[in-house]
Formats: C-alpha cells, sequence, structure tokens
C-alpha cells in the first residue's frame, strides 16, 4: 500500500470515478493518507461526491505521472472518528481554511477490499491488493 500512496503523493492530482445513478462522476481530488495501516482521502459530507459514496461505495482512482498510470478499484469506507480526520488535516493543514476534524462536514473514507493495478506501455501490470 505504501507504493500506491507514494505514487499518489507523486503525481499530487488523481481523479476519482462515482457513479449517480446510471451517470458516472469524475473529478480531481488529491488528499490522500494512511492512517492505520489503511488508504484515506477527504471530502466534505455535504458535497454531491460523499452522497453519491454513501449510495454507491464502489470507486476507482486514476492517476498518470507521465509513464505509469494506476487504477484503483474498491469500496469507500466512511470513518467518523476525530482521530483519522485530525491525521488527514495534519498532512493538508491548507484545508483547514475550509474543515475541522470536529465538524460534521468533514469526512475522511478508506479503501476496503482494493486492488491497485500499476499499468504501463513498456512493463506487464503489477498488482497490489490491500
Amino acid at each position: 500500500m505504501q507504493e500506491v500512496y507514494d505514487f499518489l503523493k507523486k503525481c499530487k492530482t488523481y481523479f476519482l470515478a462515482t457513479v449517480e445513478g446510471d451517470q458516472p462522476r469524475v473529478r480531481p481530488f488529491g488528499t490522500v493518507d494512511i492512517f492505520e495501516g489503511k488508504l484515506y482521502i477527504q471530502t466534505g459530507k455535504t458535497k454531491d461526491v460523499s452522497k453519491q459514496i454513501q449510495a454507491n461505495s464502489k470507486v476507482e482512482i486514476c492517476a498518470f505521472d507521465g509513464e505509469k498510470w494506476l487504477r484503483i478499484a474498491g469500496k469507500l469506507i466512511r470513518d467518523d472518528r476525530v482521530e483519522p480526520k485530525k491525521h488527514m488535516l495534519d498532512n493538508f493543514p491548507e484545508l483547514k481554511a475550509m474543515y475541522s476534524a470536529e465538524d460534521d462536514n468533514t469526512e475522511v473514507l478508506y479503501f476496503k477490499d482494493a486492488v491497485a493495478t500499476f499499468s504501463s506501455f513498456t512493463e506487464a501490470p503489477k498488482e497490489i491488493k490491500f
């Protein structure tokens, strides 16, 4: 999982895909954290993306570094504890202007049953499950 985290941090921006009914929705994200051995992302509960994840927790992430790309498929599980929210915000202090670990809007979610696949045009795919 560390390799997945490092790749996402290197890319800085990744794209998260959800579904809304039968319509795919894709948007850029940048938050990623490892807390208690799980890979987390962050958003706000008032956003459509949060509502989409709660309705259907299956998501995919895609990131590209110019040579290799990473796809992560799995379920996102909300963690309402203050500790992972604080950990995320401490790693992304610029978000503290909009979010707080104690507010009712900050949402952190971790991957469950995830499969990460690294691919390129020159190497065989590499799969990591977590």
